[in-house]
Order: structure tokens, then sequence, then C-alpha cells
């Protein structure tokens, strides 16, 4: 598989990273030990007065089931489980919902889908920009991430899950109607947003496109095509572990600076 980002030279912390176990590279949410700067990233969220007040919330509304139904039924087991289950109904309905995009620009439910997965990359030091201008177009990148496995530009798609979805000749159908024009243009937002990043940078580095489709179903997890990696929606952070680059903390904070200055927010 081709590598989503190529930094000149190799870094010290990327050939040290060759001599580990194979499955922890793959793998990252499996190792067994934590580095710093992931364990300040989590405790950053934990401790955060956002964090605290999403779960007041949730907590709250899981009590009131709970005293309420324990009530109805003068049992309050019954009362508890499914207090417990309404604080876990009420979490994934939150993630789901809470976008980073300006609240008076809805994303779209791909968007929000996406938003939800890369939220977890985040606790792993990835790092993430939504919703980003092209300069130079009227493109836009729905979300652009960089980290140990390189840089990339996703683009989110809601498409008719009636309609078979298949590769024919090098070409993308939806039941009978091409998607070359949409998948030529997610490559071009990228290549335009590789070429802005690196001029920012002063070195030149790859970014690596993508379409994630919600809908159809393909027979695929991930499929380069046209230069553009179509991926299954539900399998975003899997495709996101797969690239072979080897990115260090400071090269990923620097390309994520350089990519806030080079590529500005769409609302």
């Amino acid at each position: 598989m081709e590598t989503a980002t190529s930094v000149n030279g190799l870094t010290q912390s990327a050939s040290k990273e060759e001599h580990q176990d194979p499955a922890s590279l793959f793998f990252p949410n499996q190792r067994k030990k934590q580095t710093s700067s992931e364990k300040s990233l989590l405790y950053g969220v934990l401790k955060s007065p956002q964090f605290a007040r999403k779960w007041f919330v949730r907590g709250g509304i899981a009590l009131v089931a709970t005293v309420a139904i324990g009530l109805l039924t003068s049992e309050w087991r019954v009362g508890i489980t499914l207090g417990l289950f309404t604080l876990v109904g009420a979490t994934v309905y939150g993630s789901r919902r809470e976008s980073e995009i300006p609240r008076w620009r809805k994303p779209s439910a791909a968007q929000r889908r996406t938003e939800a997965q890369l939220k977890v990359m985040k606790q792993l030091g990835y790092r993430v920009l939504h919703a980003r201008a092209v300069p130079g177009g009227n493109g836009q990148i729905d979300h652009f991430i960089v980290g140990r496995r390189g840089a990339f530009a996703i683009d989110s798609e809601a498409w008719d899950k009636r309609l078979p979805l298949r590769n024919k000749l090098e070409q993308l159908y939806h039941g009978r109607f091409s998607k070359n024009a949409r998948i030529d243009e997610a490559l071009e937002e990228a290549r335009r947003a590789q070429e802005l990043i690196s001029e920012e940078l002063g070195r030149d580095i790859r970014v690596r496109a993508s379409l994630a489709i919600y809908g159809p179903r393909m027979p695929w997890d991930s499929h380069r095509l046209r230069g553009v990696d179509i991926i299954t929606g539900t399998k975003v952070r899997k495709w996101l572990r797969s690239g072979r680059d080897r990115l260090n903390e400071q090269e990923i904070e620097e390309i994520h600076r350089a990519a806030e200055k080079a590529l500005p927010p769409r609302y």
C-alpha cells in the first residue's frame, strides 16, 4: 500500500519504531504503554470543563430515569439497570450529534459519523481539522488528519444504499451513475492542500486523498481508484492505521500548524 505522507529523510524516532513489534505498529490502540504526550492529551480532555459538563448532564438524565422507573415498578434493581442503559444511550447519541464545526453550519450526517470516529484517533495523538477551505478553488476538505501514519484528506459522502457500488475498468459507478467526477474533485483538493502545506513547511509532504462512503454496501474496506482511496464509511479508523509512514510528534505538530495556516476554516 502506498504511504500517506513522505518526509525528507528518516527521523530518529521513525527508525526506532521499525524495531517495535509489528502488531503494535498497525494497532496503536493495543500498545501496552502510552507515550507521555498521549497521557497528557487524554488527561487534558478528561479535566476540561466541557467534558465535566457533558457527563454531569448525562448522569442527571440517568439518575432521573433510575428514580422514575424505580418508583413506578418498586424494583430498584430494574431502575438501576435501565438507568445505566439510559446513560449509555445518552453517551452514544451525544457523541454522534456533537460536532467541532460551528453550530450555525450544521454538518451532514456523513460528516458527523466520520467526525465521531476521528475523536477516538485524537486520543491516540492524531491531529484533526474539519471543514477546511482550499484556497484557489471552491472545494472543501471535510476532514484533514495528520498522525503517526501520515497526512490524510477525507471527504464524507452519504449515497443511496439501494444502489450498488462497483468498480468497472477504473470507473466507479453508483448504480448507473458515474462518480469519477467526485473522485477527481477529491484528488484535486488533496493535491492542492499538499502544495500549500508543503510551501508553508518549506519541505515536501504528501496528503493522501480519500472518500468515506456511507450507504451502499461495498465489497472492500478500502480500495484505491484513480489516486483516491474509496473507504467504507465505518472503517475510517482502520484505514488511517494502514499507512506505513512514521512521523514523530514534532513532525505531526509542524504539519498540523502548517495546515491550519494553509487551509482556512470554511465556516
